[in-house]
């Protein structure tokens, strides 16, 4: 049995896992999918300081209290983010890292010097950054089938702005070694190829390609669940 925790990105929440969650369960593992500080139904505790470290802390004691360890963390978009300094601060706790068409930053990085065009940018103002609803159905969510679609619009959120305004801090995670996975979407737009492969290339990390967009937790889960599977 692998222990498995999940790490979600902006706009979403541990329900996008769900459909992988199910199969990884199916398949007699151990998998958490927790819903960060501020997201999907934790929307209402969301305010100023909720930023990329806070939430990673978050992560980092779940590990702790639920004495997990030789975890496969995996993270998705923005989530990438939270599973590197994840990494950093419970290393002894990881066994393997899985990036799903993922953000992986360099130290002092911020999401805009990566991102070429993102939702993060249409900012609503105050505490959360996203996209309108309708954007989220015609652009983000486009490639879903619609039943699919509607179930993921129904759990859209706004994603707290902190993570979005300074770069991240991580002090020893890419001089670190690591047993690592890299998986592009090839129909993404961002983070895009270039990210991926740099990200891949630092960490000595395996690098699969899906052909789909975005979200494959939702699009190809099946796919998806075996290279979250394969060491």
């Amino acid at each position: 049995m692998t222990t498995f925790v999940l790490i979600h990105g902006s706009y979403q929440g541990g329900w996008i896992w769900q459909p992988v969650a199910d199969r990884l369960r199916a398949a007699g593992h151990r998998v958490y999918a927790p819903s960060l500080d501020g997201c999907a139904e934790r929307k209402a505790t969301v305010r100023p300081g909720i930023t990329t470290e806070t939430q990673a802390d978050e992560v980092a004691q779940l590990l702790f209290y639920e004495d997990l360890k030789d975890v496969v963390l995996a993270g998705t978009s923005s989530g990438g983010m939270v599973v590197c300094r994840v990494a950093e601060l419970m290393r002894d706790r990881i066994g393997r890292l899985a990036f799903v068409d993922a953000l992986a930053l360099l130290d002092g990085e911020k999401i805009g010097d990566i991102v070429t065009r993102s939702t993060a940018a249409a900012n609503t103002g105050g505490l959360t950054r996203g996209p309108t609803r309708e954007d989220a159905a015609t652009r983000l969510f486009a490639d879903l089938e619609p039943e699919t679609r509607a179930w993921a619009l129904e759990r859209y959120t706004q994603h707290p702005s902190g993570i979005y305004e300074q770069g991240v801090k991580l002090d020893r995670f890419w001089s670190l070694p690591w047993k690592a996975s890299v998986i592009w979407c090839t129909r993404a737009q961002n983070p895009g190829e270039a990210h991926q492969r740099r990200c891949a290339e630092k960490l000595g990390a395996s690098f699969a390609t899906l052909d789909t967009g975005h979200y494959p937790m939702l699009s190809t889960p099946e796919e998806l669940t075996r290279l979250l599977l394969a060491s």
